[in-house]
Formats: structure tokens, C-alpha cells, sequence
């Protein structure tokens, strides 16, 4: 009979879009996560930093202390946070020192904007002083997810 189709059949088609959807379903998830902090990164740092993240932005040439190559951190976290292993992305230090409104030791001097006070200023006129907090982590946060997406191998 033209049309039916045998159960096993029908079982390996379904087991095979099943395997199909979750492959796309991943690779969609991966490309958005890679989108995470995109635009945060272009409108806030890229300027600096370049839009490679290599330090070497428009701005780069007339600040006194070279902005940093981002894309390195977690090679070089080591030689910085020994506690940390070899490669070992130091996110929640990378959140400190985006944020700046807590003074880091060992950090140095501060050059970079202090990112927590400036977002702080614009959202809270958009969320008022009950929420504005968790958007100024939000908007940092997407941009150390997407610092750690950079990340050289």
C-alpha cells in the first residue's frame, strides 16, 4: 500500500528528526550565544579596545596607558592570578574590574571608565532605583560572557 509506513520505519525517521533538531537547535543556541554581549562590547569598549578586542580601537593612540589585549586574558590569567589553572578564563575578576566600583588589589591604576557607575546613571532612569542594579550586572555580565567568547586558544 502506497503511503503507509512500516512502525520501525516511522520509529527511525522520528528518532532521526529528533537527532536533526537538537543538532540545529544547538548550533542556534551556539551562534546566539556568541552574540551575547556583542552589542554591549561595540558601544562601550570597542572604541578602546577594538572591535577585535586587541586594544587597538580608534581611541587607542591618544590614551596614556594602552588599553589592553582582551582577547589574551585567559592565556596570560596564571602569570596574573596564580591560583588560577593554565588557560582558566578569571571571570568573576574580569566582572570586578569592568564594574570598577570596588577597588581591586593589584589592579593598579584605574584608566578605564568605571563601567557600574555609568550604567548605573543610564538605567536608572529606565528601572528605577529597585532594579537598576540587577540591569548595570546584566549589562556587565554580557559583556564578560562575551570577553571570555574571544578568548584566543
Amino acid at each position: 500500500m502506497k503511503g503507509n509506513i512500516s512502525p520501525k520505519r516511522a520509529q527511525k525517521i522520528s528518532c532521526l528528526a529528533l537527532i536533526l533538531s537538537g543538532f540545529l537547535g544547538s548550533a542556534y543556541v551556539a551562534a546566539e550565544q556568541a552574540m551575547i554581549g556583542a552589542e554591549e562590547y561595540r558601544t562601550s569598549c570597542a572604541s578602546c579596545h577594538g572591535i577585535d578586542g586587541k586594544g587597538h580601537g580608534f581611541l587607542a593612540d591618544i590614551l596614556m596607558t594602552k588599553p589592553a589585549d582582551l582577547t589574551v586574558i585567559a592565556k596570560n590569567s596564571v602569570a596574573q592570578y596564580p591560583n588560577l589553572k593554565a588557560g582558566e578564563y578569571p571571570f568573576y575578576r574580569v566582572f570586578q574590574i569592568i564594574d570598577g566600583r570596588t577597588l581591586i588589589k593589584g589592579h593598579g591604576e584605574r584608566t578605564m571608565p568605571v563601567w557600574g557607575n555609568r550604567y548605573a546613571i543610564e538605567e536608572d532612569s529606565h528601572y528605577g532605583p529597585m532594579n537598576t542594579e540587577k540591569a548595570v550586572r546584566g549589562r556587565i555580565l554580557e559583556l564578560v560572557y562575551y570577553i571570555q567568547s574571544i578568548q584566543e586558544r
